[in-house]
């Protein structure tokens, strides 16, 4: 039997691995101006250390194989990974490496430098605790989501096609999404 805990009473303090089989990276930018495209990065890895007494001490690194990206369809995810977007062979990784921590009640707030092709930029994202519970493996876990929007041009992710009726075939604002499971290390 699992035991649940209220995070916001819980003392969290340690250093986690992120659970890449158990979180969810995802994004969602609007196709044609009429519709929203879904997809995520299959391949990640991170660490995070949480100090629930000093917000400001606890960190968070991020590592995205850019080529894992996944939107359901081979040709999208092809042109994706090409020179005109993420150019995967040139830039195999994106790296999210935070610069600030901060804590309000079950909200965190992690400011960092997220970095796409070779382009580092400020990213701020709120996330709202998930919980934290013992697994049947005796590990204690932690969960977190949050998300953010941001301008794909700031780095550097600018191809696009006009269209007929006006507007762009891709927006340039999309919002990137996390759904964080992540392990205390033993």
């Amino acid at each position: 039997m699992s035991e649940t805990t209220t995070t916001a009473l819980a003392d969290l303090t340690g250093d986690y691995t992120i659970d890449a089989a158990h979180s969810r990276l995802g994004f969602v930018a609007r196709h044609a101006m009429v519709t929203k495209v879904r997809g995520a990065f299959k391949e990640f890895e991170g660490t995070a250390h949480i100090d629930t007494a000093n917000p400001a001490a606890s960190s968070v690194d991020l590592v995205i194989k850019a080529g894992s990206i996944d939107t359901g369809v081979a040709d999208r995810d092809g042109h994706l990974a090409s020179g005109d977007f993420f150019d995967v062979e040139t830039y195999p990784e994106l790296r999210f490496t935070s610069t600030a921590v901060e804590r309000d009640g079950e909200e965190w707030t992690i400011t960092g430098d997220l970095t796409i092709k070779d382009v580092t930029g400020p990213v701020t994202i709120i996330f709202e605790e998930g919980g934290s519970a013992k697994d049947p493996f005796g590990n204690l876990r932690v969960g977190f989501e949050g998300d953010v929007t941001v301008n794909r041009k700031d780095w550097g992710l600018t191809w696009n096609a006009a269209l007929e009726t006006g507007g762009f075939l891709v927006s340039e604002k999309v919002k990137l999404e996390f759904d964080i499971s992540a392990i205390r290390n033993a």
